[in-house]
């Protein structure tokens, strides 16, 4: 238990530097474009997590393996996080971050085929209350229409749900931390050609010092702590058990936004908060009185 009270602890960091990223992605998406910040971001939590990783023992990534670190670095940090920045930019940052949302059932369904880790009554309660809470918060959808960018967001949902499954196995052999950083090199080797080409063709790059800031920010904070955090916790919990905490991500968003951008605590956000936060406890705490394997 101890350890499952740590990835909790673990989880709710992940997600809260996940719910500022909204945030921080508004103001430097618009000075730079999506590719170069993706490059920048893993470049930075790259190094830096290079830099810790020399500190520690790391076991030698098997041939076998290799491409595990590769389906993680290319379809996860490269893909499938490149097609959510797509779908903020294309949609709208509350759609993009209620389809992100949807993640927890992705990964239960790939959870179950893959590792064939048990979609039990109470992971599916958790999730339909904590996805209402989201839904509450964000309210009515408006502009639907804009099709491609939630086609990209959805896509971005099942890449992401899929690299999760794989987080999961290849944590129970390699350190998190380790896995981390070489998928994270490999991103930022995918995403160089593209951000070379976006430096070349996009006029009116902006790289003053608050992007710079920020770009530190969402590399270090954003990226490199909290995919470790991410992919530790799937190391100790199940994956589907671990999605349950995504539906905070919007929640943090909106207040965030409150704090910083001046928009509105409104009473949905504060219902919508409580049910996330319902959810997230009935999956937690409802594991002390009933029997479920690691649920």
């Amino acid at each position: 238990m101890t350890n499952k009270r740590i990835a909790y602890l673990y989880l709710l960091i992940t997600f809260c530097a996940w719910g500022s990223l909204y945030v921080v992605s508004k103001f430097v998406l618009g000075k730079v474009p999506v590719v170069t910040v993706l490059f920048l971001r893993y470049l930075i939590a790259g190094v830096v997590l290079f830099l810790i990783g020399q500190k520690s023992n790391t076991k030698k990534i098997e041939r076998k393996d290799i491409k595990y670190i590769i389906i993680i670095g290319c379809i996860g940090y490269f893909l499938s996080v490149g097609a959510q920045l797509i779908g903020i930019k294309l949609s709208s940052a509350s759609i993009a971050s209620l389809v992100n949302s949807m993640n927890p059932i992705a990964i239960m369904i790939f959870a179950a085929i893959i590792l064939q880790e048990r979609l039990t009554a109470r992971k599916v309660i958790c999730v339909v209350i904590a996805m209402l809470g989201v839904y509450i918060i964000i309210g009515d959808i408006k502009g639907s229409g804009q099709v491609v960018g939630i086609l990209f967001s959805i896509i971005s949902v099942l890449l992401w749900a899929l690299v999760s499954v794989v987080v999961r196995r290849i944590t129970q052999k390699y350190g998190a931390l380790q896995v981390t950083t070489y998928s994270m090199f490999v991103a930022t080797i995918c995403t160089l050609p593209f951000s070379i080409r976006e430096l070349i063709v996009t006029p009116n790059i902006q790289f003053n010092v608050s992007v710079i800031i920020s770009l530190l920010y969402m590399g270090i904070v954003c990226t490199a702590l909290a995919y470790v955090l991410w992919n530790k916790s799937l190391s100790i919990i199940e994956a589907s058990t671990c999605s349950l905490f995504y539906p905070l991500q919007p929640m943090v968003s909106a207040l965030l936004g409150a704090m910083f951008l001046g928009e509105n605590i409104t009473i949905n956000f504060l219902i919508g908060a409580v049910l996330i936060i319902g959810g997230m406890l009935i999956s937690i705490l409802g594991k002390k009185q009933v029997n479920i394997v690691d649920c």
